[in-house]
């Protein structure tokens, strides 16, 4: 395991082992907690994406031959495993990512909903029968893996999202090869490690570590069948672009700006206690963090910004090490950079400063990519911040006067990953639910994100591809379908040629 004194170098899981990167490229991953490097991971050449693909590529008939009992047994082992040795990734996913350790448990947590909806594998790939269509032909149908596909995952859920896009692909029996993000490398290779113990064929789990060099060749090289991506909209644009000109099946999810309306029959302390945990959480670097609230009236957002700002004031930011603290740091300093941008431009545009984030006590004494809560007030559409995805905890607030004006600028955005509503007025929430034009919806549910047995995805540019990442879909977007007519004959019966077309009269 990777301490934040040690300076480890990684390598890639190609084939059941660890293996050294032959490219002499590597990048650095950071502790954010103490901006230190703590490891250097390699960047793929082609050449050994290549080699990943064929190694894959060779296991996988064996791994398709296999019961599906049995794979989704050697499933179950490693959920075991997961969980039996929780702490350990816990510790992993917090030194990379910065998270809390409550926030990374529950990641842990959520990711195992995926895997245990894989578990589920031999009753999912049921196909259908159908006696005597016609001429006493007999139809059915199967479903069958494809292949080897490739997962692409973001680096702030480390082991969430590689669960939710390869668990199921496995289950199925595929060959699959994971890209993690090059900042969070270190998780991917523990769940290799933890694959590789419960007895899965060497070649059917790889990671392959690299940039966007190591992307390209997954989008391209003929012998992946399929991609999972999950990460910012303008790369899921591209890998949904690519891959699919490439002739393969593409699900890539992007970025979100969602949105939490607050009615004013609301009850503005339970909706107060959401926000901070729906906004602010992970450094709010989550694709289903709240950016947005907007509250309904002029008199609720007054009170709502007035709760608001009273309880930002008392959040507490620092270290994963830190039992108290209410979030971490965000990912890099660059990323840090990004956002204090975003705020400074936000006030030259015309928003208001309800709580400043930029300069919290913690960095005069701390290399760690450390920003407070920061809330800006009368936020307006058109200015950058909200229009744009902002991977950081500078949230807005927007009013308006009546929930049909808030209904439509949500749906007027580009955008339609998360929202949700708060009120007790039934009717309030029934519009709502039904006008809005956004995947994931909640009511008096601060994150909307699905359980791993139903479909996630957003719409409009939040999600390119049919695909999900969690829930049946899984088990559709990794397989194919295969039709069965059949037709035995009795013996010394007798036939004669049709040149009708097949149809089921008899």
């Amino acid at each position: 395991m990777v301490t934040n004194t040690e300076v480890k170098e990684l390598g890639h899981f190609i084939n059941g082992k660890v293996v050294p990167g032959k490219s002499g490229k590597f990048s650095d991953v950071f502790n954010p907690s103490a901006g230190s490097v703590i490891a250097r991971v390699p960047l793929a050449t082609k050449q050994e994406v290549q080699l990943a693909i064929e190694t894959a590529k060779k296991a996988f008939p064996a791994w398709r031959a296999l019961s599906v009992g049995k794979r989704a047994e050697i499933v179950l082992k490693f959920r075991q495993l997961l969980t039996e040795r929780m702490d350990e990734l816990i510790e992993l996913i917090c030194t990379e990512s910065g998270k809390t350790k409550e926030d990374a448990k529950g990641e842990i947590t959520r990711g195992l909903e995926s895997v245990d909806l894989a578990i589920n594998a031999p009753h999912l790939l049921k196909g259908e029968y159908s006696v005597n269509v016609g001429g006493h032909i007999n139809a059915y149908s199967t479903k069958v893996p494809l292949g080897v596909v490739a997962a692409i995952s973001p680096f702030n859920f480390p082991v969430m999202v590689p669960l939710a896009i390869t668990s199921m692909a496995v289950a199925v029996g595929n060959a699959v090869i994971l890209k993690p993000s090059e900042r969070v490398p270190c998780s991917a290779l523990f769940l290799s490690e933890l694959w590789q113990e419960v007895g899965l064929p060497d070649g059917i789990w790889t990671v392959i570590n690299g940039d966007k060099d190591t992307v390209n060749e997954l989008l391209t090289n003929p012998s992946i069948e399929a991609i999972s991506f999950v990460g910012s909209t303008p790369v899921a644009d591209h890998i949904y672009a690519t891959g699919s000109k490439y002739g393969k099946r593409v699900t890539a999810l992007g970025g979100g700006k969602n949105n939490m309306i607050v009615m004013p029959d609301a009850d503005l302390e339970q909706a107060a206690n959401a926000f901070l945990g729906a906004a602010y959480g992970a450094a709010s670097q989550r694709c289903m963090a709240i950016s947005t609230v907007i509250p309904v009236g002029e008199d609720t957002a007054n009170q709502l910004v007035k709760i608001l700002a009273t309880k930002i004031a008392k959040l507490k930011i620092g270290p994963y090490t830190d039992a108290e603290v209410d979030f971490g740091p965000v990912i890099t300093q660059q990323s840090k950079d990004a956002i204090i941008g975003f705020i400074d431009r936000s006030l030259d545009e015309g928003a208001t400063l309800v709580c400043d984030g930029r300069h919290p006590e913690i960095a005069e004494n701390s290399k760690g990519f450390y920003l407070g809560p920061t809330l800006l007030d009368n936020v307006k559409p058109g200015m950058e911040i909200y229009e744009q995805e902002v991977f950081g905890p500078a949230r807005n607030v927007v009013r308006v006067e009546t929930l049909e004006e808030a209904i439509q600028l949500i749906n007027e955005h580009e955008l339609g990953n998360g929202v949700t509503i708060f009120t007790n007025n039934g009717a309030a929430a029934r519009k709502f639910t039904t006008e809005i034009e956004v995947g994931m919806v909640g009511v008096n549910v601060p994150i909307p994100i699905p359980v791993g047995y139903h479909n996630f995805g957003g719409w409009k540019r939040s999600k390119f591809g049919e695909g999900h990442m969690f829930g049946p879909d899984q088990v559709r977007f990794f397989t194919k379908t295969k039709t069965i007519s059949e037709k035995w004959f009795e013996e010394h019966s007798t036939s004669t040629s049709s040149f009708a077309f097949p149809s089921n009269q008899d």
